[in-house]
């Protein structure tokens, strides 16, 4: 099985935007987004289930971020506008194993599996 890999992190300013995506994702489970910082436990962002009918996000990124999926593409996409210093992070998608076709989300990272090498978000002010 090709492991995810996430890709379009990069370097911004406050108040800009970026989209990560996920490759090789899973099309029949729930995905999520998470995001760690050194020192710190990884924690999560956004989640969407098998066929994006249903959505969940963490309050600090509420009203900024929006996660989807192309599934035709294999493809999860995490759109961050209104970017934050504390938005700095590493970020990884997972996948829950234990939503297959089912409308779940569970928010803990150890429920996760499949994790990609991430993708790094700097957010400067």
């Amino acid at each position: 099985q090709v492991q995810p890999a996430e890709s379009g992190g990069g370097s911004v300013q406050v108040g800009e935007s970026l989209k990560l995506s996920c490759t090789h994702a899973s099309t029949d489970y729930t995905m999520g987004w998470f995001r760690q910082t050194p020192g710190k436990e990884r924690e999560f962002v956004a989640a969407i289930i098998w066929n994006a009918q249903r959505t969940q996000y963490a309050d600090s990124v509420k009203g900024r971020f929006t996660i989807s999926r192309d599934n035709a593409e294999s493809t999860i996409y995490l759109q961050m506008s209104n970017l934050k210093p504390e938005d700095t992070a590493m970020y990884y998608c997972a996948r829950d194993p234990t939503t297959l076709y089912f409308d779940a989300i569970w928010t803990e990272p150890p429920r996760y599996v499949d994790w990609g090498q991430g993708t790094q978000v700097t957010v400067s002010s």
